[in-house]
């Protein structure tokens, strides 16, 4: 066996496919202290600059003076208190649903609805893009799963037609998160109204940022619970904070309570935790100039990438690729921008398909527009360098 690991991991190496952890020394922000390195940082989640934001951590201080550490149980046994049922109520105003479940993780979730809501028999279509927790959950639960092509309706149409029968779940991405983009929503909705299939969004990326008050990419395309009903969320990226949900009806919500084995045996979120999270809900829902800035950054980003020759794809969003092709090239590009102090992540594969290597830059509405400035004539110094 650590013959066959040994060999694993020099493959990997060979291919630049090699992943390493980075230790940082400092809180989340542009500015970052990494592996002992000051770096400017161009590859956070932390889409509205809430994670170091001192509001939310005086909530989460207050709240271990008054909950503690830990919650100490599952939410089934004595876990779940006041703190988490004010967390999921304010949730399910904000976002106009029923009611809202908290997961610990984004991934735990998309676990937990799978396959806490599909049976054996049961068909599972997914966009071939979407995150990792939910083709997992795809793989590891009891229906079976067919993957249609990235936000191609027509695929999608067909391969429904071929299953027309039983119960039939179609699972995305909102945003989807190595390329940016956004589903196709609305006819997304329209497909499985007409269809009679179970549509699920996973919106990760999108709430916070897009939509009326940050409530994401469902709430922009005009759909409501009747629409898409069952909406996951994270708490870790546009929130800042950790953990995640579930959104949708009274019969959803307490179905899974019931079901969903990674809700039920796991330890809930530490309550101060879930204080943190609706200080971090007010601010989402109150700083609307957070969004104002980060589109903007994005579009001068866009702007002055395209004005140097740079290849992004398709994205209206914080996340925004930079298409380099293969590994090795997108490994050199991260490095040599680290050399010039950016810290900007190489994502290959299996994370995207083979070929598609890239730098993902994210923006933060932390940032500054001469940070974004610095790092363009960064990437266009790099892009001269390659040419020579």
């Amino acid at each position: 066996m650590e013959q066959r690991w040994s060999a694993r991991l020099a493959e990997r190496k060979a291919q630049h496919l090699y992943r390493r952890c980075r230790v940082a020394d400092s809180p989340q922000g542009p500015r970052m202290l990494i592996d002992g390195k000051p770096l400017l940082a161009f590859c956070s989640n932390d889409y509205l600059g809430l994670a170091g934001d001192e509001r939310i951590a005086k909530a989460l201080k207050q709240g271990v003076d008054r909950w503690g550490s830990g919650s100490g149980a599952a939410h089934l046994v004595n876990g779940h208190s006041l703190a988490h049922q004010a967390l999921e109520d304010e949730l399910a105003d904000w976002l106009g649903r029923e009611r809202v479940l908290l997961f610990s993780t984004g991934y735990m979730a998309n676990l937990g609805i799978i396959t806490g809501l599909l049976e054996r028999g049961d068909q599972l279509f997914e966009d071939r893009l979407n995150h990792a927790s939910l083709i997992d959950a795809g793989l590891l639960g009891n229906a079976r799963l067919h993957r249609y092509r990235h936000s191609d309706m027509q695929s999608l149409r067909r391969q429904l037609a071929a299953f027309p029968e039983g119960m039939r779940m179609v699972a995305s991405d909102g945003v989807f998160s190595m390329d940016g983009d956004i589903a196709l929503l609305g006819e997304m909705a329209s497909i499985c109204s007409s269809e009679q299939v179970l549509l699920m969004v996973d919106d990760a990326h999108g709430l916070g940022v897009l939509g009326r008050d940050g409530r994401g990419c469902v709430d922009e395309a005009g759909l409501t619970q009747s629409d898409v009903p069952v909406l996951m969320g994270t708490l870790g990226k546009a929130f800042g904070v950790a953990g995640a949900f579930v959104a949708g009806s009274e019969l959803l919500i307490e179905t899974l309570i019931q079901q969903a084995r990674s809700y039920i045996y796991t330890t809930a979120m530490p309550a101060a935790l879930a204080e943190a999270a609706r200080a971090s809900l007010r601010i989402v829902r109150e700083e609307r100039w957070r969004r104002d800035k980060l589109e903007a950054l994005m579009w001068r980003f866009r702007e002055g990438a395209e004005t140097i020759g740079l290849s992004l794809m398709p994205s209206r969003t914080p996340i925004q690729p930079i298409l380099l092709g293969e590994p090795e090239k997108a490994v050199t590009w991260s490095r040599r921008l680290e050399e010039l102090g950016f810290l900007v992540t190489a994502i290959r594969p299996p994370t995207v398909p083979t070929g598609q290597a890239r730098l993902r830059v994210t923006l933060s509405a932390a940032h500054e527009e001469s940070q974004v400035d610095s790092l363009l004539q960064a990437l266009s110094a790099i892009q001269e360098e390659q040419a020579a």
